[in-house]
């Protein structure tokens, strides 16, 4: 047996385990750093920390504190919170007493909110404010099990009229009562995580779905378990590492990143707000980070909007770079791939020093100038774009899974790495193509199952444990997987051509430095044709050079100046497709797609369905006096 699958076989039951061991083994080692509000509301952030030991002493309280209010192990408590220090702490409270966690989004609806809670049966609510509280409050009639609701923000803990007697109380109170537990129980946290066993339930995290209503998936201890250790012997994180953590926790991909730490035992400075991001980039100076293609999407095009605000002769510089990064990083991963060696030729390193000093340092050094890896998931990443961050070293290694396989089931291997895939198998994961090109992967990572629905359960998970992803892909010789769709988004035109719109939308947003978020129709259609919402910081900074600086986003997109810039970009994208791919015509968005009118997901995966209803007289618009064949 190897020493990879020693460290998978003879892992622990639970986290809870593992944090145990993380925090005896480091007790006074940091392990977060948060960002404390200066008193004023003004100035800076300040940033401070937590050892193991300090960490631990306050999931203790937590857990402890369910205990005292009577959560038995595997009954659900739901997590309605931003990502904070307080959210990692309470999801650890919550498995250290032996109960389930369900994560809520926050920017989740009253009545998403109540359905889950509801369909969860969850007894307590952990909410991060007034406004998570009031969604429980308005639903409370529908939620007979919902027994207390903690609310982080101590100020926002306020009774309201009608509630029952301790309905509310604070983070702060429930730790309080967890302390005197522990006081008159010492042993009783420890024996509740001495009792966990794998296929217990740990998690029950809803789907935020592209169609209809969130399925409960099930994820058990030893799910977490596995893939904290897989992470590990990947060794694509390491002990010293720094880990800015700003993803939504609520989703599985920020939720398997705090199993990794706890098994690596590295620092992570953790700050959900997204506004912060390019702020807290210079102070924290991760050497790791995780994120959607969306963030390095939008860090491309603030690059080129920068630059062509500078003057025609510095965006001219900055397109020349942009080609030079590209053709770089695919030269030394082709060289890297064949040789070992990621050696390119003379003139191409010699143009790639001057890019360098005149482009790609800047952009390192936005990050914080110490960043080793990014590790990209959720959605695929344009490739042009991934090459381009490869070519400016910042090494974006693409992963992929699913909510339904614990977020993490392959991922690219450090310099091994190459853009357009999403790498190898996880240690302990299998993975197979069927013989209509669907992947299939089978892990203990894998769900138990669909909450309360067996019949789903049995369409997507086989009796010996094969799950079916929805997602087309294929296999290279040694092992690198590259996603080509998803089963059920493959467009089949009129015409009997098949295409792939997330190839096409991906190859638009390496083109076009304007574009946010884009749709490709052509569903039984003679042609392609494409919905385009457009990226607001950089059309406006763009209109302003064209003297439109007092006009509004939706007058800026009507303007003809702009459908001819977008039109020029979408000629140069079918320069490059098959006839049948081509876009032949395409309309511009009045707003950018968001999460708030349900066009996102809160990974910011587009819901084609809900793009489509809201924009059918566009989309028929376009085909309108055309041929259907």
């Amino acid at each position: 047996m190897t020493e990879t699958q020693a460290l998978i076989e003879n892992r622990p039951p639970s986290v809870a385990t593992l944090f145990l061991e993380r925090v005896e083994a480091t007790p006074d080692a940091e392990a977060y750093r948060h960002p404390v509000p200066s008193p004023s509301g003004e100035g800076p952030d300040t940033w401070a920390s937590l050892t193991w030991r300090q960490a631990a002493d306050r999931v203790f309280a937590i857990a402890a504190g369910l205990i005292d209010l009577g959560v038995d192990p595997q009954e659900r408590v739901a997590l309605a919170c931003s990502t904070r220090v307080e959210w990692i702490l309470a999801d650890l409270g919550i498995m250290c007493a032996g109960t389930a966690t369900t994560p809520v989004y926050p920017s989740t609806n009253a009545d998403e909110t109540a359905f889950m809670l509801s369909d969860a049966g969850c007894r307590v609510m952990i909410a991060e404010d007034a406004a998570q509280l009031a969604k429980a409050r308005l639903r409370r009639a529908e939620l007979p099990h919902l027994a207390h609701v903690v609310v982080i923000e101590a100020a926002d803990a306020v009774p309201a009229e009608g509630d029952p007697e301790g309905w509310v109380l604070s983070l702060a109170d429930l730790e309080k009562r967890g302390t005197a537990r522990l006081e008159a129980h010492p042993g009783a946290v420890k024996d509740r995580i001495a009792a966990l066993r794998p296929e217990q339930l740990a998690t029950l995290i809803y789907t935020s779905g592209t169609t209809g209503r969130p399925k409960g998936v099930r994820l058990r201890h030893d799910a977490w378990s596995y893939m904290s250790r897989a992470i590990q012997a990947t060794e694509l994180v390491r002990p010293d590492d720094v880990q800015y953590l700003w993803l939504p926790l609520a989703h599985v991909f920020g939720k398997v990143l705090t199993a990794g730490h706890i098994s690596v035992g590295h620092i992570t400075a953790v700050d959900g707000r997204v506004d912060k991001i390019i702020e807290n980039l210079p102070v924290v100076r991760p050497t790791y980070m995780a994120a959607v293609p969306r963030i390095f999407e939008k860090v491309y095009n603030g690059v080129a909007a920068k630059a062509r605000a500078g003057g025609p002769a510095k965006y001219r510089i900055f397109r020349w770079a942009a080609e030079v990064a590209r053709e770089y990083a695919k030269v030394s991963q082709d060289n890297y791939r064949r040789t070992g060696s990621k050696a390119v030729p003379f003139g191409l390193a010699a143009k790639h020093r001057v890019a360098d000093a005149l482009v790609y340092a800047k952009i390192r050094d936005a990050f914080g100038g110490r960043l080793r890896a990014c590790v990209s998931g959720a959605s695929a990443l344009a490739p042009d774009i991934g090459y381009f961050f490869a070519g400016a070293g910042i090494h974006i290694l693409e992963g992929y899974g699913l909510t339904e396989t614990s977020a993490a089931s392959l991922v690219n291997p450090g310099e091994a790495y190459r853009t357009g895939t999403v790498g190898k198998p996880l240690p302990g994961t299998e993975v197979r193509i069927a013989d209509d090109g669907e992947i299939l992967l089978r892990s203990p990572g894998v769900m138990e199952g669909y909450h309360g629905q067996p019949e789903k359960t049995g369409e997507v998970l086989e009796p010996d444990g094969w799950f079916h992803t929805g997602d087309i892909g294929e296999l290279s010789p040694d092992g690198y997987l590259r996603i080509t769709d998803r089963k059920k988004d493959l467009i089949k035109t009129s015409g009997g051509k098949y295409i792939a719109p997330a190839e096409i939308e991906g190859r638009f947003k390496a083109v076009c430095p304007y574009v946010s978020n884009i749709l490709v129709h052509g569903a039984d259609r003679n042609y392609c044709t494409a919905l385009i919402a457009l990226d607001g910081p950089a059309l406006l900074a763009w209109a302003k050079e064209q003297g439109m600086e007092d006009r509004s986003y939706a007058e800026v997109v009507a303007a003809p100046e702009t459908e001819e810039l977008i039109g020029g970009y979408v000629r140069e994208l079918n320069e490059g497709l098959q006839r049948w791919q081509t876009i032949k015509k395409f309309r511009l968005l009045p707003r950018d797609l968001d999460i708030e009118h349900g066009e996102l997901t809160p990974s910011l995966k587009l819901k084609r369905p809900v793009v489509e209803r809201t924009y059918k007289d566009l989309i028929e618009e376009m085909y309108a006096g055309s041929r259907e064949d």
